[in-house]
C-alpha cells in the first residue's frame, strides 16, 4: 500500500498511479469523493487512475485513498479535526499517514510534509470526510481508566 503511495509522491507529470482500497466501490466514498476540494492548501488537484483516490501537488504530495479496511483499537495518536477522528502513523517521515478512525468506509491521506502541513491537509480534507456519520470515537487513557487522571507511577483518580 505505502509502495504504490511512495512511488506516487515521488512525482511525475499527467496521472497519478494509485491502488484503490478495497471497497472503494462503496457508495460513501463516492459522497465523500465528489466533496474532495481541487485545492490542498497551494497544491492543486491532479487526475488519478483509481476509484475513490485523489492527488495533489507535482510531485504528489498530498494522497487521498477512501475504502480502506475496518481499524480496531490502536496504540497510534488521534487526533478531533473539525469533528473528524485521525489516527496519525509517523513512522515513514516525512510522510505522514493519517487514517480515519471510527467512519466506515476508511479514508487514508498520505501528507508528505515537505510540501504541506499535515494538520493543513487534512483540516482541509475533514470538510468532504465528514458526510459520513461517525459510529466511534477514540478515547483517551483518561476515558478508558474512568475519567480520572493517568500517571505512570501511581493509581489512576477518580
Amino acid at each position: 500500500m505505502l509502495a504504490v503511495a511512495a512511488f506516487a509522491l515521488a512525482g511525475c507529470a499527467g496521472t497519478v498511479p494509485l491502488e484503490p482500497g478495497p471497497d472503494a466501490n462503496n457508495p460513501e466514498c463516492a459522497a465523500i469523493s465528489v466533496q474532495v476540494p481541487d485545492r490542498v492548501g497551494d497544491l492543486e488537484r491532479r487526475t488519478t487512475n483509481a476509484q475513490a483516490t485523489a492527488a495533489w501537488g507535482d510531485p504528489a504530495a498530498v494522497i487521498y485513498r477512501c475504502g480502506l479496511p475496518e481499524q480496531g483499537p490502536s496504540d497510534l495518536p488521534c487526533f478531533d479535526v473539525d469533528g473528524v477522528d485521525w489516527l496519525l502513523d509517523e513512522s515513514n517521515a516525512p510522510r505522514y499517514v493519517f487514517t480515519t478512525y471510527g467512519r466506515t468506509p476508511v479514508t487514508e491521506v498520505i501528507v508528505d510534509i515537505t510540501y504541506i502541513a499535515g494538520a493543513d491537509a487534512v483540516r482541509t480534507l475533514s470538510t468532504a470526510v465528514s458526510v459520513v456519520d461517525a459510529d466511534a470515537r477514540c478515547l483517551a487513557a483518561t476515558d478508558v481508566f474512568g475519567g480520572g487522571t493517568v500517571s505512570p507511577t501511581a493509581e489512576p483518580t477518580p
